[in-house]
């Protein structure tokens, strides 16, 4: 991955700070989250992922939003207690950020850029869109929210298996 990924910041719910750097050499499954939406029982495959292939070098990475119809309402606190309790997350979750707009994280903007949506669109559509990035090139993959993460097996397992 190229140092415009590798120096951008992010937060944890816990208030780590950490780069994106800190996960270099490692697939990247970064996805935006809510705890209220349709697509929240998505957390469980996520998790599933996190478990079967990390000690392989992948990463689910986490970024609650509440842009999409106010379906992240909670706090750090909040977001950790439910995604814990409901699902068992144990993958890295964020702060909460914005993936639109004028506000939008770093990541998320060089993300866009790089794996542009249906008709070349940069905008995120919805929760739960996925992001697959490849250690080695750094290009990125995009997964609807309506891709369910048991889908993505086979994409991780190629980029896992080089």
């Amino acid at each position: 991955m190229d140092d415009s990924l590798l120096n951008i910041p992010c937060v944890t719910l816990s208030g780590e700070h950490k780069l994106l750097g800190d996960f270099a050499g490692k697939a990247l499954l970064v996805v935006n989250t809510a705890s209220q939406c349709g697509f929240t029982p998505q957390y469980q495959g996520l998790e599933q992922l996190w478990r079967d292939y990390r000690g392989q070098g992948l990463v689910v990475l986490g970024f609650p939003c509440n842009q999409f119809g106010k379906q992240e309402p909670g706090d750090a606190r909040e977001i950790a207690s439910f995604c814990e309790a409901r699902f068992g997350v144990s993958f890295p979750l964020m702060r909460k950020i914005d993936v639109n707009g004028p506000g939008t994280h770093p990541l998320f903007v060089e993300l866009k850029k790089r794996a542009p949506g249906l008709l070349g669109t940069e905008k995120v559509k919805w929760n739960f869109t996925k992001f697959l990035l490849d250690p080695v090139s750094g290009k990125v993959t995009r997964f609807a929210p309506t891709t369910k993460p048991q889908a993505l097996q086979a994409a991780v397992e190629k980029l896992l298996n080089r």
